[in-house]
């Protein structure tokens, strides 16, 4: 497995992974496009054999004080083996400010776990921010 750049050439195999990763959430295709073309946005993608098993994408906001992680999924199959983590961290070098942010479903504990563990913290609960009227979880981290 490697961490490598995603471009617009990734449009299909992203929403491939957004469509299996989030069946609820899969961003639109207009916010695929624009995630993997807007300057300034990290984006990078788990391949394995060729594939894309796994992608995140970084939000940089300097103006704001911090950075989102707007998206990270990893294919099912391909979870449990640190593959999230090493997007994660991947994406966090790259973000230029010292505090990063994320939302993930409040049910999602298999991330929560994740990001706590990758030193997250709790800081906010959007009530209804799902589109099935869950809540999101906001967490942040301080690097």
């Amino acid at each position: 497995m490697e961490i490598i750049p995603a471009n617009l050439l990734d449009l299909n195999a992203l929403r491939h992974v957004e469509k299996i990763c989030f069946p609820q959430d899969a961003w639109p295709l207009f916010d695929l496009i624009a995630v993997l073309s807007f300057s300034g946005v990290v984006r990078l993608k788990a391949v394995e054999d060729g594939q894309m098993i796994g992608f995140v994408a970084g939000d940089p906001r300097p103006g704001e004080g911090f950075s989102w992680v707007a998206t990270i999924g990893v294919l099912p199959e391909y979870r449990g083996k640190g593959i999230g983590r090493a997007l994660l961290e991947a994406c966090e070098a790259q973000l230029p400010t010292q505090r990063i942010h994320l939302s993930v479903r409040a049910s999602n504990e298999e991330a929560i776990r994740m990001y706590k563990f990758a030193g997250y913290y709790i800081i906010d609960r959007w009530q209804k921010y799902y589109n099935d009227g869950e809540d999101a979880i906001v967490m942040e981290k301080v690097k």
